[in-house]
């Protein structure tokens, strides 16, 4: 098991001049990096490599930024724009050494309404559709899928562990997986280590957040049981801190977060990253 960091909490868009940042991430203790790569040309993905070999640092993960037009459920436009754009994440992340691409792999965030179960059934089969195109593409260059679900607020796809299951079952791609974040899930699921114990081998990637996006540990989570959780079922993967504050001014108005949340965000890494290791027993 490996410590990560997401790189929103710094800088918002990751370009490959963002490689500076990979050193204090490595003096801090971190094991990976987390990238989101809100458009493809934001980066030279052999540079970046180049640089996280250098401070050696694994990027454990991309994250993709389904932003407007990127609409696995839409338009076929839509579709088609998001289908591009994902292949072209899971290109850089084979340059990059990169084993997964993670997060909302199916809507743009923030497209959340009442919709009506018919039109629930017509979405879902497009989605599937999309990402067994995309899983094909990805098994190819050995990159995994790990679909998350976000809160009620910020999608009205997928919001629980089950629907996920359920999504990654009806796609039916070894390369698909599940991915689960400790802040949606404080949102979405009756009990969190549940959740995780459900989702047992399915599970490819993990968020720890604190409940109010700030540090893990710093909040309400009761972190004994889902670490419990993640163990039982032998958890392997990265666990990566993806919080935000009001520093990264785009992030934080995507993410609603009007206030500060931490006096300094070194906090939620430094600190975050000690509370987890300790949670975990890791020195």
């Amino acid at each position: 098991m490996r410590f990560g960091i997401n790189s929103f909490l710094y800088t918002s868009p990751f370009t490959t001049e963002s490689v500076k940042l990979f050193p204090k991430f490595k003096k801090w203790g971190f094991d990976t990096v987390e990238i989101p790569v809100e458009a493809p040309e934001h980066i030279d993905p052999a540079k970046v490599k180049a640089a996280a070999d250098k401070a050696d640092l694994a990027i454990g993960s991309i994250c993709a930024c389904m932003g407007p037009g990127r609409d696995f459920r839409g338009t076929p436009e839509e579709q088609a724009t998001g289908m591009a754009y994902c292949k072209a994440l899971v290109d850089q992340a084979a340059i990059m050494g990169c084993p997964r691409i993670i997060g909302p792999i199916y809507s743009v965030v923030g497209k959340a309404d009442a919709v009506e179960p018919a039109q629930q059934k017509i979405e879902f089969a497009l989605v599937v559709k999309n990402l067994k195109v995309l899983a094909a593409y990805a098994a190819k260059k050995g990159i995994t899928l790990c679909i998350e679900p976000l809160n009620r607020f910020e999608t009205d796809f997928l919001n629980t562990c089950n629907k996920g299951l359920a999504l990654i079952k009806a796609v039916g791609a070894k390369n698909v997986v599940l991915h689960l974040d400790t802040f949606h899930m404080n949102i979405e699921e009756k009990n969190q280590a549940a959740a995780i114990l459900k989702a047992g081998k399915h599970l490819g990637h993990f968020h720890a957040c604190g409940s109010d996006r700030g540090t893990p540990g710093g909040d309400h989570i009761d972190w004994k049981p889902i670490v419990a959780a993640l163990k039982k079922i032998n958890y392997q993967g990265d666990v990566v801190i993806e919080s935000f504050t009001t520093d990264v001014k785009v992030i934080a108005r995507a993410a609603a977060i009007w206030r500060k949340i931490e006096p300094k965000r070194d906090d939620i890494a430094v600190k975050g990253l000690a509370n987890l290791k300790r949670f975990f027993g890791k020195k």
